[in-house]
């Protein structure tokens, strides 16, 4: 008799062990299930917002640098990669720029400042931002309202022009802010408008220009619908409202009419020879060359 109940006993134990295994492999998958879901969305969720940061980055900070293509790449359920291949067009010949590798995950996401920043190059009487991987030089804008920069207000316009057989681009920066209109009448038209210059911080006169994020956009046709998706831009991009000088630019300029805009300066792309024109001008008050080009048979500039 009792070994009948040993015996029933044991079995009623084996079964039950049998269930608990099945239950808890069951719950198991679930799980697995449920935490796979679970970090795809969330890493998808980053992914997104990554990719639409990184193109409004370079809607209103990144001065006639474009994004040619944009990629996941080392993508898993934790996290991945977002590569952003970029380069800048010089009056029509297009040249390299660094190369972005920015990461997500489950967490958030963060862009490739390393390489977005450009670095700094001081040696004797020379000092230049450049592009940390192509080396190519940086052209630098200047703030109308600091008085005094580190290294003094460079204007390298009868240099370029001395270059033969070449296009560049040059930052062209004001003496004073002024509107569209003004800007119109001013440029030459065998010059091409790269990048409007529209604010920045002026906080660091001791540091001068580098390192400081410049704020603008790219129209040539200095368009009202352009200026509007500007502001909407800068409200996106900073939607924490902690970057002084973003919201201070839109609350004195969202309501304006587009003649009563003003621009700080402007990127121009062309011959170097078109820019003699600009040599002496009283409204400039800096000019930095940015990246040159030598001018081949087999690809025509766009003037």
């Amino acid at each position: 008799m009792d070994s009948t109940i040993q015996k029933a006993l044991k079995k009623a134990k084996r079964k039950h062990w049998v269930i608990i295994t099945l239950i808890s492999v069951v719950v198991c998958l679930i799980l697995l299930f449920a935490f796979n879901r679970l970090g795809n969305y969330l890493s998808a969720q980053n992914t997104t917002r990554l990719h639409d940061s990184l193109f409004l980055q370079h809607a209103i900070s990144q001065p006639n640098v474009n994004i040619d293509s944009q990629v996941t790449a080392n993508s898993s359920m934790f996290g991945g990669n977002i590569i952003t291949n970029r380069s800048k067009n010089i009056n029509g010949y297009l040249v390299p720029w660094s190369t972005l590798t920015s990461s997500y995950s489950w967490f958030g996401a963060s862009i490739d400042y390393n390489e977005l920043v450009a670095g700094f190059h001081s040696s004797g009487n020379n000092n230049f931002e450049y592009d940390k991987q192509t080396k190519q030089k940086v052209a630098t804008f200047y703030h109308p309202a600091i008085k005094e920069y580190y290294d003094g207000v460079q204007n390298q316009l009868e240099a370029v022009v001395q270059l033969e057989n070449q296009v560049a681009e040059v930052a062209i920066s004001f003496k004073e802010p002024l509107t569209m209109e003004q800007v119109r009448e001013n440029i030459p038209e065998n010059l091409n408008i790269a990048w409007l210059y529209m604010t920045s911080a002026i906080a660091n006169e001791a540091l001068g220009p580098a390192g400081v994020p410049v704020y603008g956009y790219a129209d040539s046709e200095l368009s009202k619908e352009s200026f509007d998706r500007f502001i909407e831009n800068l409200k996106k991009y900073d939607t924490r409202k902690s970057i002084a000088e973003i919201q201070k630019y839109i609350r004195e300029n969202e309501n304006k009419m587009l003649n009563d805009v003003t621009v700080l300066g402007v990127m121009l792309t062309g011959r170097t020879e078109n820019f003699n024109e600009l040599i002496g001008k009283d409204f400039i008050r800096g000019a930095s060359v940015g990246v040159t080009v030598p001018i081949v048979p087999y690809i025509q500039p766009i003037k």
